[in-house]
């Protein structure tokens, strides 16, 4: 697949910050580890990687800003342009030597989503897309899963841990959902559970209390795709009010519907 200029340079500074993610991932029990909250950890690694990242994207466009996980947000001399940033979605994962954790970056261009790159360090897969170009994993076109049958799905969902709000409404949702479908699985990367929606491997996914970070570049691969991708009330507010809800036109329909009840 062709590339563009940005998204080219979004592949190289994620592949450079992945390398070193693979190698601290191998030494995943000799990393220093601080508690950021409870349950949620923050390794050496999620900071060396967001810098990597960081360094690579200003080089090659240093007018755009940046919305980061652990780096907060920075304002550029671009305002039109911003980058949103999950240098290690998936820490928990990561920190218990589980291979399922990535790095996120989207590009945001006055308020639109225009490019995103996915990347598992750990498997080499690597999703890209741009708006109006598609979606792709390894330079293979990718679609949304074809099923039509809400009973035949496989669901994706984030289980809110320890620190976490609403648990009793998501026990609530969790019941409607899981009568009606196939199975319902808990990775814990958002930013992998959206990727395998964009390439069918999941029918849906749901969740809530995300950050933009979780599911910027997320939403777009979806939606180049051919999915659908609203926030939990079927807005378009994903990125500010924390909800997500995704799949192809009849997954995303029925999913919708149990959540918002």
């Amino acid at each position: 697949m062709a590339r563009s200029p940005v998204l080219h340079v979004m592949v190289q500074a994620v592949m450079k910050a992945g390398r070193a993610l693979r190698r601290d991932f191998g030494e995943v029990e000799q990393l220093q580890v601080s508690t950021k909250g409870p349950g949620d950890f923050v390794s050496v690694a999620d900071r060396r990687a967001e810098e990597a990242l960081r360094a690579e994207l200003s080089r090659a466009r240093p007018g755009y800003g940046f919305v980061m996980e652990e780096g907060g947000v920075i304002e550029g001399s671009d305002p039109d342009h911003r980058w949103i940033i999950d240098p290690l979605d998936g820490t928990t994962n990561f920190l218990h030597g589980i291979p399922m954790f990535a790095i996120s970056v989207a590009l945001e261009r006055a308020g639109v989503l225009v490019a995103s790159v996915i990347f598992n360090p750990a498997t080499d897969e690597l999703y890209t897309a741009e708006r109006g170009g598609g979606a792709y994993m390894n330079d293979r076109r990718l679609r949304v899963a074809a099923r039509r049958d809400f009973a035949d799905a496989v669901i994706a969902t984030g289980v809110p841990h320890l620190g976490k709000p609403n648990h009793d409404r998501f026990r609530e949702e969790l019941a409607r959902v899981q009568i009606k479908v196939s199975g319902i699985r808990r990775f814990g990367s958002a930013a992998l559970d959206l990727a395998w929606v964009a390439s069918g491997r999941f029918d849906g996914y749901w969740e809530r209390h995300l950050k933009s970070w979780d599911m910027a570049a997320g939403i777009l691969l979806v939606r180049e795709a051919g999915g659908f991708v609203t926030d939990g009330q079927g807005g378009d507010g994903m990125l500010t009010n924390g909800s997500i809800v995704a799949g192809n036109e009849v997954m995303h329909g029925e999913l919708l519907k149990l959540v918002k009840a």
